[in-house]
């Protein structure tokens, strides 16, 4: 390969790079969004903002196709090795995470109708706004560390999870407890327990991205972290105490 050549090669595997985080960040801020405007959805009973929602998902899987398509394309042309391939399957896992938290916003969104059918309101509903800009800060923070090659950034998002299986744990208590209070909630608060849910899993991908950021930038992987409380217990503790 003469020196022209090589350069070009350079250059062509620098473009498709930068185009890569490029998708990647505007799914980051999609995705994010979309976390915002389903739980704005939600608090308002807007109906339209989640129909809004579940539509505008497509924009983001269409990105995560032409990432798909382009990420493969420049490992199999350019053959990227050490630091660069290590970015390039980052790259490629963040857009699939991506895809998947805008899919736990649409599965918010899709909520909404079935929550507004009740005109009676469950109070622990109250709680889950503040959750969701918890879920969407981490989801924005990792993205964050992703674009700026901060591993620290990442640390951090890896370790303020906890705070929102915390937040998760706390939530899952009011909830069983109220149905169990008013059985003739049961509906309304089981929609709810499934909208907590979509959040926690949504901070579960936020710190997936940031390990995928850390050992992107270091080559070295995050140690385990021990989840919050686990809320499979909860339930059996207010059967027995009634």
């Amino acid at each position: 390969m003469n020196l022209s050549t090589s350069q070009h090669t350079v250059t062509a595997f620098d473009a498709e790079i930068h185009d890569l985080r490029a998708m990647v960040l505007e799914m980051g801020d999609k995705s994010t969004a979309a976390i915002v405007r389903s739980i704005e959805a939600l608090s308002h009973n807007d109906l339209a903002l989640a129909k809004a929602v579940v539509s505008d998902d497509r924009e983001i899987d269409e990105l995560e196709r032409r990432i798909d398509a382009l990420s493969i394309q420049t490992i199999a042309l350019r053959a990227p090795m050490a630091d660069d391939l290590r970015h390039l399957i980052a790259t490629f896992k963040i857009s699939s995470i991506a895809e998947r938290i805008g899919d736990y916003a649409k599965n918010i969104a899709k909520r909404v109708p079935l929550v507004a059918e009740s005109s009676r309101k469950v109070e622990p509903a109250s709680l889950l706004p503040s959750m969701a800009n918890i879920a969407a800060e981490l989801v924005r923070d990792s993205f964050k560390a992703y674009a700026d090659g901060d591993a620290d950034l990442a640390v951090s998002v890896w370790a303020r999870d906890q705070t929102l299986d915390h937040f998760y744990t706390s939530i899952f208590r009011a909830i069983i407890t109220y149905m169990v209070e008013n059985p003739a909630y049961i509906s309304e608060s089981a929609h709810l327990l499934f909208i907590a849910k979509n959040l926690e899993r949504i901070g579960d991908h936020a710190t997936n991205i940031a390990e995928l950021t850390y050992f992107a930038e270091t080559g070295r992987q995050m140690p385990d972290r021990n989840k919050g409380d686990d809320v499979g217990t909860i339930w059996d503790e207010q059967q027995s105490s009634t």
